[in-house]
């Protein structure tokens, strides 16, 4: 454990943010599997699942959790994902 008052306090928002960062990621892998789920069963809702998964990995990546390339890029696989499946 730290001594300094700031180190201790450091330490305490770290571990803060990596609670909600471990949040928001978790929250976002749920609905990427969801529309891959659905784009291998080829559902109809996986249209509006990728809607929602988009936007929590919009959401991800403005606060900091995905580099904005990576969340690019996941985005893209799954469009990919279920306009093959359709």
């Amino acid at each position: 454990m730290a001594n300094i008052k700031s180190a201790q306090k450091r330490i305490r928002v770290a571990a803060k943010r990596q609670a909600q960062n471990k949040h928001v990621k978790s929250f976002t892998k749920t609905a990427i599997k969801k529309v891959t789920v659905a784009a291998t069963a080829k559902n109809a809702d996986s249209k509006t699942l990728l809607v929602q998964a988009i936007a929590a990995i919009d959401k991800a990546a403005s606060k900091g959790v995905y580099h904005k390339n990576t969340a690019a890029r996941k985005k893209s696989r799954l469009t990919k994902m279920v306009n093959k499946a359709i």
